[in-house]
């Protein structure tokens, strides 16, 4: 490998080669640069024409003028000092950098314009106390004229302005008045701006002093219209810390600060100085490239080759930049939080409108350079059309360079056509570091999916990715995922052909191995005889291959010729090797025939002959599927291979050779030929799959230009052959795959010297790489043949660093110890300190610093860790950062997981020993290491078999071990396997909150994605933590019940993602000390973060769990309950609980809470002074928002076991089982929406107001008070009650639960249908919206950004926005499939749309718009009307189409259409789901409706009208036990049908206390004698199998009179209860005496599958009668839930 070359400070290559120079060696003539030499005699003779011999007309003029892109570079170095740079920095030294960073903010410094950038210094401060706005407004007029502001200091003015702007526009929409909060702000800013009529869209709304200057400033510089660009805040906005560290480059990170930042976090600052340091590292690239033009142009393919390498060593470093982003909360500096930054600064990034281009990377000039360089012509993908977009608003300078670069002498063109391997291997190289999923490209994309994760979950409500979608299938982070894999593959194309897969599905195939290599030697390393280690060496000539200290070698292996003559003998394949077979009906051996006709050049149809699958197809070891495969062509007709797929381990040690070879004796001669048809070899494909590549450390380092040769360090492994297939294999032993076909055992002759040509290509491990740095100290630890990448490491710093270079070896004898010659030359020689440790031999070695030689000493055998120990100070030194006084230096691990686990031991113990006093400072001391990106791993394990028979782990015990409480276990589910990754996370590469995003789910889908699944690192390293296989789905019979079982399921994931992302941002809030202080000064930043939070919540009411995928739920298990025969029942009104959760007192004193917290945003005087107190409350909210999840998590994985209880009933039919299982769901789910009024009802009793903890009580107190006097809240003491009737005065408490709670199903399906039908007028206003949109432009990222920026707190997310559209295009897929069965069970006539059923059940007397039917997809329904404050209704009734009748002091019974009849009304289900966040409407409810929820009599205005919301008439069902209330009438009015009329009973009526003695006070309505004669007891007992009492919906009639309830009614419903438990409790005994409801191994208390016990009959009539009689829930103490858990109806879960 090349050395690099670098510039001085002053512009001058280190080579001594000044510019002037460079350019002088292109005074040629033309004849000299395009005829040079004369044809050759070959070329010329027996031409009758050689017209062509000349060069064309294009040449001639290109070589003229010269390169296009020297001439372009040549012109921007000339104009840009003289012009201020305004057509973009362009220069051969700095690249796309500006020359001095500070230049033009000095010239703006001594301009009138430095009152903008004065201001910007200070910024973070102002916008921390929520001023911005004021001291913008406060800046004087000062105009972007020549004559007022130069040309020097443009690129600085165009900065601050563009920021000001922006910022302004942040702060108006994040002011503390965009929540819960409606009221209008005290000062209108926007009239102060002078906003005139004539403003551009870009402009309007910005104050005048800052809009006039911006777009003076951009017209000068070429800008159409003003704005800010990504480059502007980045590369154009730094300041270097120390100008002379220019090692590698200047521009680090490290060594950059941001000049103006705006909230001065590490988020925004890591983003952007990443941005500014990815064309720091550039700053060679610009000058490489035109240097690759010009030798194009002279046809110079050796210059090209030099100028490629260096280029490719310049790609490679965009990885390690990206990298320096960590989203670990233990990262120092470099810590991005994910969640800070999704809510901070993503919002203020928001283009100014959507005109102009959008704050993202793909604006970047070094990307935009790249892609034209490579050769990139498709840009069909959204990012693509987007690319193309942004560039045509970059400066003129860059877009002329890349335009020269693009159309001109294109160089991956020239090197295809030259044929010279060595360039295309180079370009190879160069593709690989900058697309491939290894490269930049890829690990951008895997950081970006990682980090998105977190922030789409709390609350980012946009992302880049899918903005150009318009549907979002896929959730967002996953649709940003995809869209960049698009775009990936249209790089690719040009080079790969049409690429169908993903490339994450790429990673670890053969298709990352390109290139084609033979082996040339094998040499010992140690004096072990039997070579267990070896040294391959690999020839590299002609290839291009160029690799680094760390990189390693993928290889594609051969089985040996032992294993192939197994199956060829048992198959009778051996005079078939040659033969082609047929591949097209299997696509991976298709592929793979596709990739060596790529790799091989050759042109025809790819094909494979029987000796390529063979020899490249994966004989061992034998996986469950492959044993399958072979067991069903043999149409088990063999016993040994039925005795494999017995086994209790997999994979099975042995191969598919030793298979077969068992078989074919037990086999018919018929069927073997059947199966393995010698004339069709179609089978064979089938049978055996791809092999998949092996990855080596690379062993050796070279200072040449293409390095010849590559050195592995190889361990060969072995291990025992299965028993049942011992009698096939004498020695009973075999040999790994690859390690056994490069270093094979030398006793087998045979296979030593082969002239195989091997696959192999370049795989870099992104954290396993030398420092930059040439002084800095490394420490390398190794195990056994972990020595493999350290021997590149000392021979690459022996030669080009002059820093400490320590390795600590451990081998177990002093045989096995690898390269002992040469490392004793090195520490000889000074270059390297070696401290060894051999667990099995005396004979060990001694470091002397003094000789610098390694001395013999007799010791006892030990392992590693006691010389770690040994060395602690020096092993602290290195572990401690520079800002802890340690030399901070870098180390490495290389072996197993056990060595691993040694190593950490001893450097654990070294700090708590020499530097720590505690164990807990020395583990955050490692810690903190392993986020600064200082410890880097690379550790091997061979994935161990796992048995069959460990225990089965429910999704409810996964669920619950999330790992987000302090000292709790964290879990991930991974393709049926359960792992405990706590121990793991403090050294996860991509830090904690990404792995703990995952917690408690099964991760299998995004291990695939980030293509952990096909690393075998990953997973080797995985299979350490294994405890237990995920329990897989039951297998129901009824398809019913499986349905049920995937929604729920999707439901307990939902919960757990809220409960986990939910906790980022309560740990963000209550942990990080920045977000609430910034220096000693109350911080607004904080008070703005925790009202969004939790105004969000407020209004959003966590919609994914009370959502539309909640009323999914409840729809379809109401609809299974009534679909089995039970048609009759009446379900908790589950939706209407929620509603009036969230229209109660507490709610909206909760509301009112948080929004006093919005109002100090933008006021900090009035914060300071309850500072204390809204700390309290921050802390106390945050921790109960984190406890109401976690009991909605518990109710939820109750739910998930009933599932398992349910497969293990033995008796009863599937429509038993469903019937009990929907009525035990719909209990949970109605448990789970009453926790949320127990959370409002917490929450109420929080308060801010605290002057007892203030510094200050007295001003506290005084300050509260001016407040109240101000808004005139102080005044409501003053006025005098005005209560009428107090005799018969309401009593203040009231019982939530009513008598008519529960709901039919035609109910249910109206507050469905009610949810599609609102989701439509914003579903077509947004489709005409894009519509519109794409008639004139495509979409944008400046679209979604805008709309990002322009959403309120609540606004839901974007993972909520995609949960509920998903949850509801799924209700109305349900209820389109299920239309005739909804309408019959509905109880309604078949002609008879959804309107019908909303008139029936969703109305309370006032005239509503139509419904239209489930037919009319095309018709919208119109939007939800405005809430009125000062309605009667609870807000949320009042914003929707269907009408309810109000539920005031008393209740009327009365209505003028029924005449004199009795008639009880029905309160109908309080709303729907809200279209957008899945939720109810929820402005901040009126006073009335609060006093109508809680009891409080209500003043009505004089002139109101008594029957203005008199409800209709509704049928209720007989036999039902009515529900004791607190407001209800006595059963002689309701016997003697007396009217009430509502206006008249508004302050007459009395509420009565829940009744106390049940049996003797049931109320039960009453039916005809003629009803109740009709129906036989026979009807009556069959029923007894529902959990509810079903029985015909009453008919609707004007003339039929009030039912009665017969006389026996009560008995009998007694008695058949009473066998009902009976039977059931005796079908769960016998379930429980067989076993099968507990887990193996487990005890029950701490199983996750939890026993489900069944309280006993008179109990469970007792706790009915209870609930039947009080109107309040059985809250029956639980083991954890305390008196928030309501038992089931059937099944007591725990």
């Amino acid at each position: 490998m090349s050395t690099q070359s670098h510039y001085t400070p002053q512009g001058v290559p280190a080579d001594g080669q000044s510019i002037e120079h460079l350019v002088a060696q292109e005074r040629k003539t033309i004849t000299e640069l395009l005829i040079p030499e004369a044809p050759s005699a070959s070329a010329t003779n027996g031409l009758t024409n050689a017209d062509h011999l000349n060069p064309p007309d294009l040449d001639v003029l290109a070589s003229a003028l010269g390169a296009p892109a020297r001439q372009v570079l040549r012109r921007a170095q000339e104009l840009g000092p003289l012009t201020g740079w305004r057509d973009g920095y362009l220069t051969s030294t700095h690249g796309f950098c500006p020359p001095d960073p500070s230049a033009a903010p000095a010239a703006l410094s001594m301009s009138p314009g430095r009152i903008w950038s004065d201001l910007c210094e200070r910024m973070p401060a102002v916008v921390a106390r929520g001023k911005m706005r004021e001291s913008i407004l406060a800046l004087p007029l000062v105009y972007g004229t020549e004559d007022v502001i130069p040309d020097q200091a443009l690129w600085a003015a165009v900065v601050c302005l563009g920021i000001l702007a922006s910022v302004y526009r942040y702060e108006e929409r994040n002011d503390g008045h965009e929540g819960i909060s409606i009221t209008a702000p005290p000062g209108t800013f926007r009239n102060l701006s002078g906003e005139a009529d004539d403003e551009e869209e870009e402009t309007k709304g910005i104050p005048r002093n800052i809009a006039i200057p911006l777009r003076q400033i951009c017209t000068r510089m070429g800008r159409v219209l003003p704005h800010l660009t990504q480059y502007d805040v980045s590369v154009y906005n730094y300041k270097l810390r120390d100008p002379t560290s220019i090692n590698p480059y200047v521009a680090r990170c490290e060594n950059m600060d941001l000049r103006w930042p705006v909230f001065n976090d590490r988020g925004e600052a890591m983003f952007l100085l990443c941005m500014a340091e990815t064309h720091g590292c550039f700053t060679q690239g610009v000058e490489v490239i035109t240097r690759c033009q010009e030798r194009v142009m002279v046809k110079d393919k050796e210059g090209l080759l030099r100028e490629l390498i260096k280029l490719k060593t310049i790609v490679d470093r965009f990885v390690h930049v990206f990298q320096k982003i960590s989203v670990n909360p233990n990262s120092g500096e470099n810590f991005a939080n994910p969640v800070e930054w999704g809510q901070r600064y993503a919002k203020f990034s928001a283009p100014l409108s959507k005109r102009v281009p959008a704050l993202s990377g793909l604006a970047l000039p070094v990307f935009l350079l790249m892609d034209a360089f490579i050769g990139r012509r498709k840009y069909d993908s959204f990012l693509g059309r987007e690319a193309l977009h942004l560039r045509a608003w970059l400066p003129m300078n860059i877009r002329a360079f890349i335009a020269a670069i693009e159309y001109h002498y294109q160089i991956p063109a020239f090197v295809k056509e030259s044929g010279d391997p060595r360039l295309m291997g180079v370009m190879e190289g160069i593709l690989e570091a900058y697309l491939s999923e290894r490269g930049w490209f890829g690990t951008h994309r895997y950081k970006v999916y990682g980090f998105l994760e977190v922030v789409a979950k709390t609350g980012r409500s946009e992302t880049n990715g899918n903005a150009g979608s318009s549907d979002n299938i896929g959730r967002p982070w996953e649709e940003v995922h995809k869209t960049l894999s698009e775009s990936m593959r249209e790089r690719l194309e040009p080079f790969r052909g049409k690429v169908t897969l993903q490339p994450h599905e790429l990673r670890g195939s053969f298709e990352e191995c390109r290139f084609k290599a033979r082996i040339l030697s094998r040499s010992f390393v140690d004096t072990d005889h039997l070579r267990s280690t070896a040294m391959v060496t690999f020839g590299l000539e002609g290839t291009g291959i160029t690799f680094q200290p760390g990189d390693r070698l993928a290889i594609m292996p051969v089985n040996s010729w032992a294993e192939v003559g197994k199956i060829t003998a048992a198959l009778g394949l051996d005079e078939l090797l040659h033969k082609s077979v047929p591949v097209s009906q299997s696509p991976d051996w298709n592929r793979f025939a596709r990739h060596l006709k790529s790799v091989n050049r050759i042109d025809g149809e790819p094909s494979l002959t029987v000796q390529d699958i063979l020899r490249r197809g994966h004989l061992a070891p034998l996986t469950k599927e492959t044993v399958m495969a072979f067991h069903m062509a043999l149409r088990a007709s063999s016993s040994s291979v039925l005795k494999v797929l017995g086994s209790e381990m997999w994979p099975v040690e042995g191969s598919i050779g030793d298979l077969l070879q068992l078989a074919i004796a037990e086999v018919s001669s018929t069927i073997w030929d059947r199966a393995f048809n010698l004339s069709d070899l179609s089978w064979l494909p089938k049978l055996i799959p791809v092999e998949v590549p092996r990855t080596y450390s690379i062993s050796n380092y070279s200072n040449e230009l293409l390095p010849s040769t590559v050195d592995l360090t190889v361990a060969r492994t072995e291990s025992q052959l299965a028993s049942i297939l011992q009698s096939t294999n004498p020695y009973n032993r075999r040999h790994g795959v690859s390690s056994g076909c490069l270093n094979p055992d030398p006793s087998s002759s045979g296979e030593m010297f082969d002239d195989e040509e091997y696959l192999i290509g370049i795989s870099r491990p992104i954290n396993f790489q030398l420092p930059v740095t040439m002084t800095g100290p490394i420490a390398m630890f190794a195990g056994g043949s972990g020595i493999a990448p350290f021997r590149g490491f000392w021979q690459a710093r022996a030669q080009t660093s002059v820093g400490r270079n320590i390795l600590f070896l451990g081998v177990q004898s002093r045989e096995r110890f690898s390269y002992e010659h040469e490392l004793r030359e090195y520490v000889q020689n000074g270059q390297i300190e070696l401290h060894t440790a051999f667990s099995r031999d005396r004979n060990g070695l001694i470091y002397d610093p003094v000789s610098r030689d390694l001395v013999e000493k007799q010791m006892s055998p030990r392992y590693l860790d006691a010389t770690i120990i040994e060395q602690g100070r020096t092993v602290c030194d290195l572990v401690i950062s520079k800002s802890q006084g340690g030399l901070g230096g870098h180390l490495y691990i290389c072996g197993s997981v056990s060595m691993y686990e040694t190593i950490i031991s001893g450097i654990r113990q070294a700090i708590y020993q020499n530097w720590a006093s505690t164990k807990e400072s020395a583990d955050s001391l490692l810690v903190k290491a392993f986020a600064e990106r200082r410890f880097m791993l690379d550790i091997f394990m061979t994935p161990r078999p796992i048995s069959y028979a460990t225990p089965r782990i429910p999704l409810s015990r996964l669920a619950l071990n999330t790992g987000h409480r302090k000292g709790s276990r964290m879990y991930i589910g991974v393709h049926g396997g359960v792992y405990d990754v706590t121990d793991f996370l403090p050294i996860h590469p991509g830090g904690t909150l990404i792995a703990q995003a995952s917690a408690g789910l099964d991760a299998s889908k995004t291990f695939d994605d980030v293509a952990h699944t096909t690393n075998p690192e990953v997973m080797s390293l995985l299979s350490k933590y294994f405890v237990g296989h995920l329990a897989a789905k039951p297998d129901f019979r009824s398809i019913e019940i499986s349905g049920i079982y995937d929604l729920w399921y999707q439901y307990l994931r939902s919960c757990v993602e809220a409960l986990t992302t939910l906790h980022f941002e309560v740990d963000y809030i209550q942990q990080d000390a920045r977000t609430w202080f910034q220096g000693d000064l109350f911080n607004m930043g904080g008070v703005r973060k925790f009202y969004q939070f939790q105004s969000r919540l407020m209004q959003n009411g966590f919609s994914t769990l009370f959502g539309a995928k909640l009323q999914e739920l409840h729809l379809k298990l109401t609809f299974a309950l009534v679909n089995s025969g039970a048609s009759e029942t009446r379900v908790p009104d589950v939706i209407g609980v929620i509603t009036r959760a969230q229209a109660s007192a507490a709610a909206a004193t909760a509301a009112n809470e948080i929004a006093q917290i919005g109002s100090f945003v933008c006021n900090n005087h009035q914060a300071q002074l309850q500072e204390n107190g809204i700390l309290q409350y921050a802390r106390a909210v945050t921790e109960l928002d984190v406890h109401f999840l976690e009991e909605i998590r518990e109710d939820v994985c109750m739910g998930m076991d009933a599932f398992d209880v349910i497969e293990c009933i033995e008796s009863g039919t599937d429509k038993h089982r469903l019937v009990s299982l929907s009525t035990y769901l719909l209990s949970v789910l109605e448990r789970v929406a009453e926790r949320l009024g127990t959370f409002y009802s917490r929450l109420s009793r929080e308060s801010i107001y605290r002057p007892e903890m203030e510094k200050n009580p007295a001003r506290t107190r005084w300050n509260v008070l001016k407040r109240k006097i101000h808004d005139g809240s102080f005044f409501i003491l003053a006025q005098a009650s005005a209560f009428s009737n107090t005799n018969h005065a309401a009593k203040p408490f009231r019982s939530t639960r009513y008598a008519d709670q529960d709901i039919v199903f035609g109910q249910v399906v109206s507050q469905a249908k009610q949810a599609i039908d609102a989701d439509r007028p914003r579903v077509g206003r947004g489709s005409g919206r894009e519509a519109k949109t794409a008639s004139t432009r495509p979409a944008r990222l400046a679209d979604s950004h805008t709309a990002r920026a322009a959403h309120g707190v609540d606004t839901p997310s974007s993972y909520e926005i995609h949960e509920s559209r998903n949850a509801l295009q799924s209700i109305s897929s349900f209820m389109d499939s299920n239309m005739q069965s909804i309408k019959r069970l509905s109880q309604l006539p078949s002609d008879l749309s959804f309107a019908n059923i909303v008139a029936a059940y969703g109305t309370g007397g006032r005239k509503i718009p139509s419904v239209p039917s489930l037919k009319e997809t095309d018709e919208g329904s119109p939007g939800p009307a405005e809430h009125r404050r000062g309605d009667s209704q609870s807000s949320y009734i009042s914003n929707w189409p269907l009408a309810v009748p109000t539920r005031s002091g008393s209740r009327s019974l009365n209505n003028s259409q029924a005449g004199d009849k009795p008639r009880l009304v029905r309160r109908p289900t309080n709303g729907s789901i809200s279209s957008v966040s899945g939720l109810p409407h929820n402005p901040a409810p009126s006073a009335q409706s609060h006093a109508s929820f809680i009891g409080k009599p209500v003043l009505r205005a004089p002139d109101a009208t008594p029957n203005a919301a008199k409800p209709f008439p509704r049928p209720l069902p007989p036999n039902l036990t009515t529900r004791s209330r607190s407001q209800s009438r006595s059963r002689s009015d309701s016997e003697n049908g007396s009217s009430y009329d509502r206006s008249t009973d508004t302050s007459t009526r009395t509420m009565e206390a829940p009744v106390a003695t049940l049996h003797s006070q049931l109320m039960r309505r009453q039916v005809s004698s003629t009803s109740v004669q009709n129906k036989s007891v026979a009807e009556v007992e069959s029923t007894a199998s529902s959990s509810q009492a079903q029985h015909p919906l009453w008919q609707t009639s004007e003339t039929n009179p009030m039912p009665a309830i017969h006389k026996g009614a009560p008995h009998m419903r007694n008695e058949i209860l009473l066998k009902q438990m009976q039977q059931q409790n005796d079908i769960i005994m016998k379930a429980q005496e067989k076993g099968t409801l507990a887990v193996r191994g487990v005890s029950p208390t701490s199983s996750g599958l939890r026993i489900l016990k069944l309280a006993s009959a008179p109990e469970m009539i007792t706790r009915q009668a209870r609930r039947e009689g009080s109107g309040i829930p059985d809250l029956s103490p639980g083991d954890t839930m305390g008196n928030f858990r309501a038992p089931p109806q059937l099944l007591n879960v725990r």
